[in-house]
């Protein structure tokens, strides 16, 4: 049997994935298909404390790893011997949790005498359209998570050219404090945009960062302290209508501070790369409907096509490493056992800190 599926798969490799509060493990082959991708959220773990806790998360990865290895293997019916590689988060992220991710990756590797890739969790995010959708390079991505915010080309495997980044909080951060202040609670994206649902949008008038200003990067600490201000007024507690107004608020000075910036980074990716045609979201933030209605509508605008992966590939998860593991070990790029985890890791090591 094993003998039999293997031979239908021209390439077949283990992604394991511990950057965050999210342990996971995927099997994904060189058609694009996705065997299996076991994802384990620590969500409750961290609720108590309104936010990931790095230790929590790192011993509850070391707790469950592998386990879901060991479940994604018997439900596909593979071996370790069936794998053509391992590949592993290596940064950026919690180094905790990436150590745990790495060291297991390693030594699966080591122990099936397979290679090794290590893999920077964003270029996992970068790479995903590739695998859901097979799009080619270049494109343009907006990455958006808990961690990161920034407008990327993605000239291909290892090649991008930051456009913009944020000089201050990541947006995903920013929905986490919004939502704490309000006392909507962990986790907050998904909270503040189902609350946000019932709210008025225009009725704080709060601030959109850097409007009108060259450039793509972005900025919302300025945004979020709007908010706070804005929750102060207000009679103690927040009524639901109050909560659901301030997001609202939020969410559409979010969006339309990121549709400003990323019409920006549109008319210099069409610039300097005008044979490329899609524009990308990606990331746990790339989960919110109406940044992706946005983006949608500012892509048609601009004679692109708009593209987000499926909502479980937006968050944190394992076949987007495999993936990834995939695209690298195709160029021939694996990794020694001695690659040391990093806690930073930018995808365009040449970009400035905040980009002109």
């Amino acid at each position: 049997m094993r003998t039999e599926l293997k031979r239908g798969f021209n390439l077949l490799v283990l992604g394991i994935e511990t950057s965050c509060d999210e342990t996971a493990a995927a099997i994904v082959d060189g058609e694009r298909r996705i065997l299996i991708d076991r994802v384990l959220s620590q969500t409750e773990e961290h609720r108590p404390f309104g936010g990931v806790v790095p230790e929590i998360a790192a011993r509850s990865h070391l707790d469950h790893i592998d386990r879901l290895i060991m479940e994604a293997l018997d439900q596909t019916g593979l071996k370790l011997a069936d794998l053509d590689a391992v590949a592993a988060t290596c940064g950026p992220g919690l180094i905790g949790g990436v150590m745990v991710g790495a060291t297991m990756g390693k030594a699966i590797a080591l122990a099936a005498r397979k290679p090794f890739i290590a893999v920077n969790h964003l270029e996992g995010h970068a790479l995903t359209p590739r695998l859901t959708d097979n799009i080619a390079f270049p494109y343009l991505l907006l990455l958006a998570s808990g961690g990161h915010a920034q407008i990327l080309a993605v000239l291909g495997v290892g090649q991008y050219r930051r456009l913009g980044t944020t000089i201050d909080d990541a947006m995903g951060e920013a929905f986490d404090k919004v939502a704490k202040m309000v006392g909507l609670g962990h986790p907050g994206g998904p909270r503040v945009e189902r609350s946000a649902a019932d709210g008025n949008p225009r009725r704080f008038d709060l601030p959109r960062p850097l409007k009108g200003r060259p450039g793509c990067d972005f900025s919302f600490s300025g945004l979020k302290n709007a908010v706070r201000l804005a929750v102060e007024a207000q009679p103690r507690p927040l009524s639901g209508q109050d909560q659901a107004d301030i997001c609202a608020s939020f969410q559409q000075a979010v969006t339309d501070s990121v549709a400003e910036r990323a019409g920006n980074a549109i008319a210099l990716f069409k610039r300097d790369w005008p044979q490329g045609t899609h524009l990308v979201v990606a990331g746990g933030v790339a989960a919110n409907a109406k940044l992706r209605q946005t983006l949608s509508d500012l892509a048609q605008a601009n004679a692109m096509t708009f593209l987000a992966p499926p909502l479980s590939l937006c968050t944190d998860n394992g076949a987007m490493i495999a993936w990834a593991g995939i695209e690298r070990f195709r160029l021939g790029l694996t990794d020694g056992l001695d690659f040391a985890p990093r806690p930073r890791w930018p995808l365009d090591p040449n970009a400035t800190k905040f980009s002109p």
